[in-house]
């Protein structure tokens, strides 16, 4: 029974489940778990920090070592704070214009001293409460204005009126008393002298006032005052406005202890220094360093572990939606087998293994060792034995893990320059291999990876800021070596998957296609019709199998082998009747029977004694399936009924034992075999004939349900049948007569 494409029958449901454990839907995810551990536990080190169970005043049982670089936070503050001691207070000269002060104070008792109708008392008293006032108001003056500018801060601005005030100097009482014996003229000088004295003071820079008012009588004695008054109340006023002109500014200081914290590099643990020596006893301190670097074996530090184990969940998904979009699973025929998916499996081990490996010898210094990784490995052996479109799948999943695991970086997950010279040479193997026919091609797509994995990272690298000279060289030359170890790895490791998993690559099947082939010798030397047959079918039945999407190359070379065991009795087989008597004459019809099918065992008997892959012998026993040999059936109820015997046996027992094609395969080498036989036993085929005798073997195998055990549908039997025809007529060109010559040649045999 055929399926018409869009349901399956109960019966071959029902086998499904129950071909074993390669389509086992249990064993199916079962393998989908291992997937998500491989990547989970892959990934780990690299992203999850190894944590401890300790307690706090225990002893470590253990050195205790940074997983990565780790910031000391109390030992960063406790070197801010020393950077910040050193730094010394800050200071700002503030210009009070004192000289400015005292000769207002002089112009003020020389218009107060020609006054005549104020008494020499009031004077005295106006002096007395004036002068300090003018003090005060001086300084509060300057602060106003100086903070209307933003000439200074207002801290200073406080600080240099609290110390200008808290060091006013107090006028002798009996200065006073002095003042209005001043004459104008002597007030005159007094200013000039003054002011010189007050501004040769304040240039200096003065903390502490009293310290500059010691200078103040040296300095009057020096001047032209002459009078003895004049000079006392010069020396008195010149000490009176004398003040501080430099104060600390607090923001100053703090500003600079801020950016002497913020210039302390901070404390940190590099990756494998021992935080915690073995024996040392877990501070406070100390517990709260490991805790706070999630190195404590703590429920509330599960996000890193809960993240990883999402990513790697994400990988599974990825790949569970290619298999189930390209029917391998929920199918009753999955694509893969869970064979494959366990070969899949370990190419992805291999392929994280070595790229893990390459991960160990990368240092700080040398992280460019990491493009030595055979990334590409893992890709180019999925197009050689699975799938193209898997393999390009399978290379995004192998550049996030290697962006992952080659990262030397400690501040973020992926380093993708990794990724993007992963993704860029297994693409670069996948599309240079897919149509790889000989073991050199896998040398040439390892040249192809160096290449292309070599002008990435020089991109990269000529696009960063840092282009030292030798990285630049090394990086380069790892990635081209890169290419070459892939290669070599693919060479060494595919035998391993075509004998453990019986894998039939196309390189290993052009391999098998050699006419050199020890069989394939014996077949020509022994039995040519069969060779020529063989060769014939296998023209056949590649173009058939290729019209729907089945392996080619296989049904080819499954050709070439599928008639082998015709070699055990040649003479019995027409094809290789040349110039003798048919045996099948002089013998009885169930020998001769026994005889014809009895091919397919000794075939697949000689195929397994030179270790021939199983997909081939599969073809060799299954190409005829379970059809009968009408010829000898009917032959040997003729005898019998001109003997007058009984008919003791029935159609069923001149088949084949099987099995049917299991195979969309193993159908079409059976119906390209039948198919072949049957043209080359016309004498004068037509276009006509040829469509209906291909229409009439199909049918036939058809209704004898033959093709219940594969998956072949109608519309696929007719694209058989048509690329069958399109063939024969190619191949038997000079044989087929066309419409018009065959009535040409009617109306010439009539006349």
């Amino acid at each position: 029974m055929v399926n018409n494409g869009s349901s399956k029958p109960a019966s071959v449901k029902e086998r499904a489940k129950t071909q074993g454990w390669r389509q086992s839907p249990a064993v199916k995810w079962v393998l989908m778990a291992l997937f998500v551990l491989l990547f989970y536990f892959s990934l780990a080190p690299h992203v999850i920090p190894e944590t401890y169970d300790i307690t706090e005043g225990t002893a470590s049982e253990k050195d205790i070592k940074a997983p990565y670089q780790i910031r000391d936070e109390k030992a960063t503050r406790q070197a801010e704070e020393d950077a910040a001691k050193k730094i010394d207070d800050s200071f700002s000269i503030v210009q009070l214009r004192n000289d400015q002060l005292v000769e207002q104070i002089l112009y003020r008792i020389e218009q107060l001293n020609m006054d005549d109708q104020v008494t020499v008392q009031n004077k005295i008293d106006i002096y007395r409460s004036e002068i300090p006032g003018r003090y005060v108001s001086h300084i509060d003056a300057v602060v106003k204005n100086s903070k209307s500018s933003g000439t200074y801060n207002n801290t200073l601005l406080e600080e240099m009126a609290r110390l200008a005030k808290e060091q006013q100097y107090t006028i002798p009482e009996e200065t006073f008393y002095k003042m209005p014996q001043l004459t104008s003229e002597q007030l005159s000088d007094m200013r000039v002298v003054a002011r010189e004295i007050v501004r040769k003071l304040m240039n200096e820079q003065i903390r502490e006032a009293d310290t500059a008012r010691t200078q103040v009588a040296e300095l009057v004695n020096a001047s032209s005052l002459s009078n003895r008054t004049a000079r006392e109340i010069v020396q008195e006023l010149a000490r009176f406005v004398i003040t501080p002109n430099k104060f600390l500014d607090v923001e100053k200081t703090e500003e600079a202890r801020e950016q002497a914290k913020l210039n302390t590099p901070p404390v940190v643990f590099k990756e494998g220094d021992i935080i915690v020596k073995q024996g040392e006893i877990i501070t406070p301190d100390l517990y709260k360093l490991l805790s706070d670097s999630n190195l404590l074996q703590d429920k509330k530090h599960y996000w890193p572990q809960t993240g990883l184990l999402i990513m790697s969940l994400m990988f599974v998904v990825m790949l569970y939606a290619y298999l189930h979009q390209s029917g391998s699973i929920g199918g009753v025929k999955p694509k893969y087998t869970n064979s494959q998916l366990l070969m899949l499996w370990l190419i992805f081990v291999i392929n994280i293994m070595t790229i893990q490996i390459i991960a160990l010898t990368q240092t700080d210094a040398a992280s460019y060792a990491g493009f030595l990784a055979p990334a590409a490995l893992g890709a180019m052996l999925i197009t050689l034995l699975l799938d193209l479109h898997l393999a390009i799948m399978g290379s995004f999943i192998f550049a996030l893990m290697g962006s992952i695991i080659l990262n030397t970086s400690q501040t973020q997950i992926f380093d993708f320059k990794y990724g993007f010279f992963i993704i860029v040479v297994s693409l670069a193997a996948v599309f240079s291999i897919h149509r790889a026919s000989q073991r050199s091609a896998i040398l040439k797509a390892g040249i192809m990876v160096s290449l292309f994995g070599s002008l990435a990272v020089m991109a990269m690298l000529m696009m960063s800021e840092n282009l030292d000279r030798m990285p630049f060289i090394y990086s380069i030359a790892f990635a081209f070596a890169s290419g070459l170890l892939t290669a070599i790895l693919v060479i060494g490791l595919m035998p391993f998957f075509e004998i453990t998993f019986g894998i039939l690559s196309a390189l290993k099947l052009v391999e098998l296609s050699n006419p050199n082939h020890p069989l394939l010798r014996k077949l020509l030397t022994e039995t040519p019709g069969t060779y020529h047959h063989s060769v014939m079918v296998g023209n056949l039945s590649e173009a058939a199998a290729e019209a729907i999407g089945a392996d080619g190359l296989l049904c080819r070379v499954g050709s070439f082998y599928h008639d082998i065991g015709k070699t055990k009795r040649p003479n019995y087989f027409i094809e290789n009747q040349s110039n003798i008597e048919n045996p099948h004459d002089t013998i009885e019809p169930m020998l001769s029977k026994s005889i014809i099918v009895a091919h397919a065992r000794d075939g697949v008997e000689m195929l397994k004694a030179h270790n021939i892959p199983k997909p081939i012998r599969d073809i060799a026993e299954q190409h005829h399936g379970t059809t009968s040999l009408k010829f000898f059936y009917f032959k040997a109820k003729k005898q019998a009924e001109e003997q007058g015997l009984e008919i003791n046996f029935t159609e069923d027992d001149y088949r084949y034992p099987g099995p049917k094609a299991q195979s969309k395969e193993a159908a079409v080498v059976g119906i390209a075999d039948c198919v072949e036989a049957a043209v080359r036993s016309l004498r004068n085929p037509t276009v006509e004939h040829v469509e209906a005798m291909i229409n009439k073997i199909i049918k036939s195998r058809l209704d004898d349900n033959q093709y219940n055990e594969c998956d072949l549908t109608l519309k696929e039997l007719d694209k058989i049948a048509q690329s069958l025809k399109e063939s024969i007529i190619g191949i038997f060109h000079s044989r087929i007569e066309y419409p018009d010559d065959a009535q040409t040649k009617e109306k010439t045999e009539t006349k």
